[in-house]
């Protein structure tokens, strides 16, 4: 019986049908690949003990550091008390930031003995300063556990993991706050209508998206958790963002089918927010079943995890050099407080298209407010003046507005500057990061083409990937970078593209500024930032941003001051 092998701490009144064993009994295999077939097939999904025993040879297979405490150690540390049930519970450690244990259909008394464990877990590992996911993860562990000693053993190889370039928890503020502005990117990119919705009715984004590790590990119905933990055990923690992607595709076609399709956009405050995703996933049994999250979980074309983690690198960096590294009371600043209305000031967008934009860039640069460093009403139509004003600055957020009144631009992940490691030669640079717009006659964005079709690059770089050739064919060079200077995300460098001409993101001369190439350019401004042309390139796939030929009544140029050293 399940009940007597794995089923210690188990309310079995409470678990519905999978209380009733049945499918396979046995995995016979070893390969990883295989096993991944298996978890998101579901294969061991039906019987009780055979996923307890997975379960157990998976984690046992995860590289540990030398010294990681085994079952032994807990039942040493904890003598004749691990052998008895907890007649109370010890507060959580502060490093789980007050989230509560989940039930996952255990006994009530079961709850204490996870309040034990990770007592115990904290004395061994005092390393760890910021763990918000272990009440969810060790309640889970501990649902298929013989003892408490096993559990412990468990999550400690989890915590112990030392496999290069795999994660499972995080375990400091630092990668957990960087993980939610990963997770901010990856919804900007991957879940664009759903993101926009939380952007248009919450006053604080980031604060929502703050809460995306709890929808998974906290909120889900243990049935979808389990299911979860299927799949994360074998793949990692990926598996987290993409599930959480989901469910954020799953609330946003609840909201727009409960509004008949409109939705309420009207803003909120964060916490109704962030309560209504909540009580949605927690009631998410009642119409999605664990199987169809898993589906669409794993339809989302995401990037590989070297991107994924390269990302979160890039954020944790951006974190250390604001000073966020350890839990403080929340600073930072929203997307609608960086832009204040009384003081935001552009004569081409308002503040609440500047807003608008403000969502699309990257989490990392949330935290800076926009500055002005340069306009043709105040510094003039002059090339020079523009790059002498734009120079040292990184990113760059370029507004243009037409003679005919319409409004696009472009957001420059790199400093103008390089434009000169070129040579005489107009050549391109920039990084993946860079997008083109249009607000005005209607709002779209349009991003660099690997990012919709990952099938046009993989991430291994080939010799010759860059070349040249004249301006008129838009097959210009690529110049190169130090390794260390570029930023990690998206850089060129890290994909084998199949085309050149689909990593042409920003040029500029004597003579002109161009932003997109390949079979055209996305726009080309003249030397006297007067006239200019627009039309479909490779690089972002768009069409053209306003008239294909056009005259600038305005053009400006932001950039991005940290809000946080004012």
């Amino acid at each position: 019986m399940a009940e007597e092998d794995y089923g210690t701490f188990v309310d079995w009144t409470q678990m519905g049908d999978l209380a009733k064993s049945s499918g396979p009994t046995k995995v016979d295999c070893k390969e990883l690949k295989e096993f991944k077939q298996m978890a998101r097939q579901g294969h061991w999904a039906k019987n009780h003990k055979l996923r307890a025993q997975v379960y157990q040879q998976l984690i046992k297979t995860i590289p540990c550091r030398t010294v990681t405490p085994d079952a032994e150690v807990y039942r040493d540390l904890m003598g004749d008390a691990a052998h008895k049930k907890p007649t109370s519970q010890a507060p959580l450690p502060e490093f789980v930031d007050g989230n509560p244990v989940p039930r996952y259909c255990l006994k009530a008394e079961a709850v204490a003995s996870v309040h034990r464990i990770i007592n115990c877990i904290a004395g061994q590992f005092p390393d760890i300063s910021h763990c918000p996911s272990l009440p969810a993860i060790t309640s889970l562990l501990l649902h298929f556990s013989k003892d408490e000693a096993q559990c412990f053993e468990q999550v400690s190889r989890i915590l112990a993991c030392n496999e290069p370039g795999k994660r499972l928890l995080d375990q400091t503020f630092l990668a957990y706050e960087s993980s939610c502005m990963t997770f901010g990117d990856l919804a900007n990119k991957y879940c664009t209508t759903a993101h926009k919705l939380i952007v248009s009715t919450a006053q604080d984004v980031l604060e929502v998206y703050a809460d995306w590790q709890r929808w998974v590990l906290g909120d889900l119905p243990f049935s979808h958790m389990v299911r979860v933990l299927d799949v994360y055990l074998v793949e990692g923690y990926k598996v987290l963002y993409r599930v959480a992607i989901a469910l954020l595709k799953f609330y946003r076609k609840h909201k727009m089918g409960g509004q008949g399709g409109q939705g309420n956009q009207q803003q909120q405050d964060s916490g109704k927010i962030r309560a209504d995703i909540q009580a949605f996933i927690r009631g998410i049994g009642s119409t999605i079943a664990p199987d169809k999250l898993l589906e669409k979980s794993f339809s989302i074309r995401l990037i590989n995890r070297k991107e994924i983690t390269l990302l979160q690198l890039t954020n944790e960096k951006s974190l250390q050099q604001k000073g966020i590294t350890v839990k403080q009371k929340r600073s930072r600043r929203n997307v609608q407080l960086a832009l204040n209305p009384d003081t935001f000031s552009s004569e081409i967008v308002s503040a609440k298209e500047m807003h608008d934009i403000w969502s699309w860039i990257p989490e990392r640069f949330a935290l800076c407010q926009p500055q002005l460093l340069f306009t043709t009403s105040v510094h003039g139509c002059s090339l020079n003046r523009f790059y002498s004003h734009c120079e040292g600055y990184e990113p760059t957020l370029l507004l243009i507005r037409t003679t005919d009144g319409d409004v696009c631009g472009a957001f420059l992940s790199s400093d103008w500057e390089e434009r000169k490691r070129g040579g005489n030669k107009l050549s391109f640079f920039g990084t993946g990061e860079c997008f083109v717009f249009r607000l005005k006659p209607e709002i779209e964005r349009y991003e660099w083409v690997v990012i919709r079709h990952p099938e046009l690059a993989s991430s291994i770089k080939t010799e010759g990937q860059e070349g040249t050739a004249s301006s008129e064919d838009n097959s210009l060079q690529q110049p190169e970078k130090p390794a260390g200077d570029l930023s990690p995300f998206l850089a060129a460098r890290h994909f084998n593209l199949n085309s050149k001409n689909t990593s042409m993101f920003m040029a500029g001369n004597f003579d002109s500024i161009i932003v997109g190439g390949g079979e055209g350019n996305a726009l080309y401004i003249d030397s006297e930032l007067n006239h200019g042309r627009t039309g479909r390139c490779t690089t972002f796939d768009n069409p053209p941003l306003c008239a294909e030929s056009f005259q600038v009544s305005l053009l400006e140029v932001w950039g991005f001051q940290d809000a946080m050293a004012q």
